[in-house]
């Protein structure tokens, strides 16, 4: 990946937990740490092909002026998410914000707080069977793609399959997703069961009916073993209704552990 980079950036603002730094300011020091494809700006000389630098500078200043926060780790956190947001070409930020009039009653050359933030992939697998199944689930994927922090940017096919488990109900309504997140993935998991609470999906026994479920299947080439999420999905590579739609929008993604591509699980799964 191809780096731009910008080393302190001056900038006056009125960041601190003393009243006095809210009140009186001090200096800071920026620097920046892009992570993009130049191939394109490099082969054709345009500049709309790259990120403005001196755009980049003049809209990070305003951004880390326009509020006041106690703790610099808030502000720097503040400015990689804005640069993420704002520039579709920066795939990571590397952002270092120096505070050379720390007021801690000792002789520094400065505090400082680096940060490291990036866009992630994640497949989820989405389905339900209770109510307007297909309003639900399309209500779903509309309330992800409006926040701020994630986007969606694929969509499978809708799979109408038979209940696994517990079988005196309904058929599902299934597809997956590929989303684009600033979200780690306890984050992303939160996100997506605050959604499931507004479609009033209730956990009374396991495999049980429900309006809606939000699933992680894959987070990048993470694999986690929290209680709160475990990836990849352990029984994904045993559910066809799951691997169906996602081979739709990811057939050559590789499964972390099992190390075979979807399509091959997929297949796999088919001929057992």
């Amino acid at each position: 990946m191809d780096k731009i980079y910008i080393k302190d950036l001056e900038v006056y603002a009125h960041h601190g937990v003393f009243q006095e730094e809210k009140k009186l300011g001090q200096r800071f020091l920026i620097s920046l740490e892009l992570s993009l494809s130049l191939r394109e700006a490099g082969t054709t000389d345009d500049i709309t092909k790259t990120v403005h630098y001196g755009e980049l500078c003049q809209l990070v200043e305003e951004e880390f002026k326009k509020e006041s926060y106690d703790l610099i780790e808030k502000a720097t956190e503040k400015i990689a998410e804005f640069i993420l947001l704002k520039y579709d070409l920066v795939q990571r930020v590397v952002v270092n914000v120096k505070k050379p009039w720390a007021p801690i009653g000792k002789p520094i050359k400065y505090v400082a707080v680096e940060v490291d933030r990036s866009w992630h992939t994640s497949y989820i697998g989405v389905g339900g069977n209770m109510g307007d199944k297909e309003k639900n689930i399309k209500g779903a994927l509309e309330l992800i793609n409006n926040s701020y922090h994630s986007k969606i940017t694929k969509t499978s096919k809708f799979y109408k399959t038979s209940p696994v488990g517990y079988l005196e109900q309904e058929d599902f309504l299934n597809c997956a997703i590929e989303v684009k997140t600033l979200l780690n993935p306890l984050e992303l998991v939160h996100f997506l069961l605050s959604i499931e609470v507004v479609f009033k999906r209730e956990r009374i026994i396991r495999w049980c009916p429900r309006t809606l479920d939000l699933d992680v299947l894959l987070y990048d080439n993470i694999i986690s073993s929290l209680d709160e999420i475990i990836l990849p999905h352990p029984r994904m590579q045993e559910r066809m209704f799951v691997l169906e739609p996602l081979c739709d929008i990811a057939p050559y993604v590789i499964h972390p552990i099992l190390n075979k591509p979807i399509i091959q699980i997929k297949a796999s799964l088919k001929n057992n």
